[in-house]
């Protein structure tokens, strides 16, 4: 992540550019209706947009065609869910792709889908485990932010893998090598990704409780009456 341009075979290329397409179609209607029915969400939308844009251009030289770095992509997942943040980053990913070089057009699809795809579902399932289970929410964003950085690299190993399998050991040998050295990078890049989430989701609370309690984040505890109060437990 980001694969660069012209790196994986013409026959791959396409096919993870199928496999994200109805992913990013499905997220393209959810934006469209959270927008229509909450036009006040568009700046919080935009603020996650840009937080997975600067993450996500910090790159760090990691596997021949590849390379590390941030994703950014939980802390839109957490808060808009990941149909929306299949969206967001498809836009990331092609803006990079065509102004910082970073990735390319004929691997948006396999970018898409490790970056955009795998990685905020992977990330909002742990979250909403977690909460299930009453973890305090500052836990459940860390970690949740935490896998949705570190299974996109798991998905970028994996389709590396297959384009380029190890002569003598096969998919699985190549897989163990192109994981080996991106684990390096990624667990503490995963793990800072994490801190910063929350710090984020930190200062999100203190300036954005009303519209953090209606997506959902926030809970709510009743005090007297009817009257309620946002909580993050």
């Amino acid at each position: 992540m980001h694969i660069a341009e012209g790196f994986l075979p013409p026959a791959h290329a396409v096919a993870w550019g199928v496999a994200s397409a109805p992913f990013v179609v499905h997220g393209v209607r959810s934006l469209t209706r959270e927008v229509r029915e909450h036009p006040e969400s568009t700046l919080l939308l935009g603020a996650s947009g840009a937080f997975t844009f600067v993450l996500s251009a910090l790159k760090l030289p990691s596997v021949t065609g590849s390379c590390s770095h941030p994703t950014g992509t939980g802390l839109g997942a957490i808060l808009f869910r990941p149909p929306i943040m299949a969206v967001l980053g498809t836009i990331t990913l092609l803006f990079q792709a065509l102004l910082l070089a970073h990735g390319g057009l004929t691997t948006l699809g396999a970018n898409v889908f490790s970056m955009a795809v795998v990685g905020p579902w992977a990330g909002y399932a742990l979250y909403r485990l977690l909460r299930r289970f009453d973890v305090p929410l500052m836990v459940a964003v860390f970690f949740g932010a935490f896998v949705a950085d570190l299974s996109t690299y798991c998905v970028t190993s994996v389709q590396l893998a297959l384009a380029f399998p190890d002569p003598s050991s096969g998919f699985l040998g190549a897989l163990g090598k192109f994981g080996s050295i991106f684990a390096v990078t990624q667990i503490p890049l995963a793990v800072s990704e994490g801190l910063l989430t929350v710090l984020v989701m930190r200062l999100l609370v203190q300036s954005s409780k009303g519209e953090l309690t209606r997506l959902g984040v926030l809970l709510t505890k009743k005090r007297s009456g009817t009257e309620t109060e946002a909580v993050a437990r």
